[in-house]
C-alpha cells in the first residue's frame, strides 16, 4: 500500500471515492479481474490520482478500512483498556460496523477476510495497551471473534438484535468496567 502523503479532508474524500468505486465494481466483477481503468472511471479520478495513493486495488480496500477504523474512535476519546470489553462498547462496535455492512459483506463475498482481520487487529494493537504477553492473544481472539460474529450476523440477515448479539459476545469476552 502507498498512502504516504499527508492526510487531509480532500485527500480522504478522494480516497473514499476510490474505495467506494472498488466496492461498487466488486458487485459485478471478481476481485482478480478489477482494472485500474475501471476503478478510476467509476471514481471520477485520473489514473495519476489513483497511483498517487495506491499501487493496487487491494491497497484501496486496506486504506478504505483504515479510514473507517480511524473514524471509529472520535478525536480525543480516551478509552481505558477494559472499556473495549464492555457490553456498551461491543454494542457500539456492532452498530458502527453495521453502518458499513455493504463493504464488509462485499469483502467477505470475495474472500478478502485478510483485509478485515488485519484492520481490526491493527486497531486493537493501536488503541489497547498490552501489558502481558498473553494479552496479545486475548486481543487477537477478541478482534477475530467480534469480526466473525459480526459477519455471521450480517450474512444471516441480522435476525437477532444487535443487543442480543452484544450480550452473547459480552458473555464470552466481557469485563466489568469498574476495574
Amino acid at each position: 500500500m502507498k498512502v504516504t502523503r499527508q492526510t487531509n479532508q480532500k485527500s480522504e474524500f478522494t480516497r473514499m471515492c476510490i474505495g467506494e468505486a472498488v466496492i461498487a465494481l466488486l458487485k459485478q466483477t471478481p476481485f482478480e479481474k478489477l482494472k485500474v481503468s475501471d476503478i478510476v472511471k467509476k471514481a471520477g479520478v485520473s489514473r495519476t490520482t489513483f497511483y498517487l495513493y495506491y499501487d493496487s486495488p487491494y491497497a484501496v480496500l486496506t486504506d478504505y478500512l483504515n479510514i473507517l477504523v480511524a473514524h471509529y474512535m472520535p478525536e480525543g476519546d480516551d478509552f481505558k483498556q477494559t472499556q473495549f470489553f464492555t457490553y456498551e462498547h461491543i454494542l457500539y462496535s456492532l452498530q458502527y460496523f453495521d453502518a458499513y455492512r455493504d463493504f464488509f459483506l462485499t469483502l467477505a463475498e470475495h474472500k478478502l477476510h485478510s483485509v478485515m482481520l488485519d484492520g481490526v487487529n491493527q486497531f486493537m494493537f493501536r488503541y489497547i495497551s498490552t501489558t502481558r504477553r498473553l494479552s496479545v492473544y486475548m486481543l487477537t481472539s477478541y478482534a477475530g471473534g467480534l469480526l466473525n460474529t459480526f459477519l455471521k450476523w450480517e450474512q444471516d440477515g441480522r435476525k437477532d438484535s444487535a443487543e442480543e448479539i452484544a450480550r452473547t459476545i459480552f458473555e464470552m469476552y466481557g469485563q466489568d468496567d469498574k476495574k
